[in-house]
């Protein structure tokens, strides 16, 4: 069973930064790919960042130059650094495992304006 837990989401102000973290069990973590998607109210969830087990990285356009994904296989986690956050950033973001059905619970992030 692969377990993926989520932290670091809170209320910041527009144009602030926060870094989410998510910490995946499992000792095939370093040949997974590992995704951030967020989900606002009323909206469908949609992709943010991917990266590879080589460590090659996708963005959402709308995210694009602002936030980054990176992992550190030796502590099984991935993160999302997001700068010059905006109100429509204002989500749930859910790490999962690229590909399959392990999802995490999500951390809510609110950017006020």
């Amino acid at each position: 069973q692969v377990q993926l837990v989520e932290s670091g989401g809170g209320l910041v102000q527009a144009g602030g930064s926060l870094r989410l973290s998510c910490v995946a069990s499992g000792s095939i973590f370093r040949i997974v790919a590992m995704g951030w998607y967020r989900q606002s109210p009323g909206k469908q969830r949609e992709l943010v960042a991917t990266i590879t087990s080589g460590g090659s990285t996708n963005y959402a356009e709308s995210v694009k130059g602002r936030f980054t994904i990176s992992r550190d296989n030796a502590k099984n986690t991935v993160y999302l650094q997001m700068n010059s956050l905006k109100s429509e950033d204002t989500a749930v973001y859910y790490c999962t495992r690229v590909g399959t059905k392990y999802w995490g619970q999500g951390t809510q992030v609110t950017v006020s304006s």
